[in-house]
Order: C-alpha cells, then sequence, then structure tokens
C-alpha cells in the first residue's frame, strides 16, 4: 500500500514537471521558428543610437549578479565540508580576497569586464557572509546545489562546447552585404573567432533564476516572492533584450540561452525539491 502511495505521488510529480516543461519548450520552438525566419531583419530593426544606450549598460553588467551568485554558491558548498563550525567562512573570505584581487587587476589593466566581476564577487560574498555570520551554511547547501549545476551546464559547457562547434557570426561582425549571415539552424561550422551562438551574455544573465525556487512556496500575493520573481526575470530579460540591440546576440542566440536556463532551473527544482518532499 505505501509503495503504491509513492508510486502515485511520483507520478503526479513527474505530470507536474512535465507541464511546466511543455510551457518553457512550446513557445521556445515556435519563437526559434520565427527567430529563424527573421533573426537578421529584426537586429537591423532595433539597433540604434537610443538603443545602444541602455544595451551597453546591460551588456557590460549583466553578467554581474551571476558571478556574485556562483561565487555565494561555491562559498557554501565548500563551506559545508567542514561541517557546522567557524571553518565554514573560510571559503567565502578565500572567494572575497579572488574578488579583490581580480578588481585590481582589471583596474591595473583598464579592463572594465574584470573591474565589474571582480566587484561584484567580492561585494556579494562580503553581503552574504555578514547576513550569515552566525548560521550554518548547511542550510543553503541545495540551493546553492542549484545554482552551481545551472552554472556548470549552461554558461560553461553547454555555451562554450556551442559556441565553438556552430561559430556564428554575430551581427556586428557581419560584412557590409550581410553575406556572411547565417540563420541558427545552419551553422557555419567550427571557429574560435565567431561565437554568438548560443549566448553565453544571456546564459550569465538568467544565473538568477534558481532564487525562484526559494520563494515559489510563499503565497502568490508574499511581497518578498514578488520583489524576487520581478528582479530574477525583469534581470534576464533586461540583460538578453540589450545583447541583441547592441548586436552583439541575434534574437535566436538568447532564445536559446534562455530555454536551456528555464529548463534546467526546473529540473533541478525536482530534482532537488520537490523529489524531497
Amino acid at each position: 500500500m505505501e509503495n503504491m502511495l509513492k508510486k502515485k505521488l511520483k507520478l503526479k510529480l513527474n505530470q507536474f514537471i512535465t507541464k511546466r516543461l511543455i510551457i518553457v519548450v512550446i513557445p521556445w520552438i515556435l519563437l526559434a521558428v520565427i527567430f529563424g525566419m527573421s533573426d537578421l531583419e529584426i537586429s537591423k530593426a532595433v539597433i540604434n543610437e537610443i538603443n545602444l544606450v541602455w544595451g551597453t549598460f546591460g551588456a557590460n553588467y549583466g553578467a554581474a549578479p551571476g558571478y556574485g551568485l556562483i561565487g555565494i554558491s561555491i562559498a557554501v558548498l565548500a563551506g559545508c565540508l567542514h561541517g557546522y563550525s567557524k571553518k565554514q567562512k573560510i571559503p567565502a573570505l578565500i572567494i572575497i580576497f579572488i574578488g579583490i584581487m581580480i578588481f585590481l587587476i582589471g583596474i591595473v589593466d583598464n579592463d572594465q569586464e574584470w573591474m565589474i566581476n571582480g566587484a561584484s564577487l567580492a561585494i556579494s560574498l562580503t553581503i552574504f557572509v555578514v547576513i550569515t555570520l552566525n548560521k550554518d551554511y548547511n542550510e543553503y547547501k541545495t540551493i546553492s546545489i542549484a545554482i552551481f549545476v545551472l552554472a556548470i551546464l549552461n554558461p560553461l559547457i553547454i555555451t562554450q562546447i556551442t559556441n565553438i562547434s556552430c561559430g556564428r557570426v554575430s551581427f556586428n561582425n557581419l560584412a557590409s552585404n550581410y553575406s556572411n549571415y547565417t540563420p541558427w539552424f545552419l551553422p557555419p561550422g567550427i571557429s574560435l573567432e565567431h561565437h554568438s551562438f548560443i549566448s553565453g551574455a544571456a546564459a550569465m544573465g538568467w544565473m538568477l533564476l534558481p532564487l525562484l525556487i526559494i520563494v515559489k512556496d510563499r503565497e502568490m500575493k508574499d511581497p518578498i516572492r514578488i520583489i524576487v520573481t520581478v528582479l530574477v526575470i525583469g534581470w534576464g530579460s533586461f540583460v538578453t533584450l540589450s545583447l541583441i540591440v547592441i548586436g552583439v546576440n541575434y534574437a535566436s542566440d538568447v532564445l536559446f540561452s534562455t530555454g536551456i536556463a528555464f529548463c534546467i532551473t526546473l529540473m533541478c527544482n525536482e530534482k532537488l525539491f520537490v523529489n524531497r518532499q
């Protein structure tokens, strides 16, 4: 009897996650078809001097929160290896130091990207250490695993392999007559120079998605749930749109990064949270 109840519960959970995946995948497929036929025209239509102002900001700062969150997840997972003790905070302090070093190297080399990401890493970890000073990092272990898995699979493995193997030329690097433009489903082939598809920057912009798992059980009208949801979805959308309007990526490039991020987050939610309840 108990085994039957467990099987029924597992079936319902699988059906639940399948429905959510369908909600993501169907629009993804439809938009992939649309963008496959209109990527170039979309880029030509949205790239202008006005959009370059906010687009540049989004592209420059889009990955910073993601690096901060990844740093926190690594600090938590490494800290959990020490059990519940003051030693849990040591990995976080080390990452703060690394962030400061990256920031200083950015200043010396006049590299804005290094300065922004280094500062984000150091500031995020500092705030986290202060807030969790007297808390056990094991409380944050599960959500940290979800963040770490998303970071490894999307920005790192899937994005890098696809970038190199597809070799798609970004809008900014197209010839004046657009002769070297290719739709996403007809990639030029392996290239170490061109890597528009899929968007790594968009993948980093969506690194905050696992935070939605933390607030998913709150009431729909709960202020914290509303704020977190708006910030996470708003930031991810802002970053992806920024990359399109400055010509770094096409609409389909950010679409695939977005879809992959949502699917991985949903699967992490199922495997790490739902199945453990």
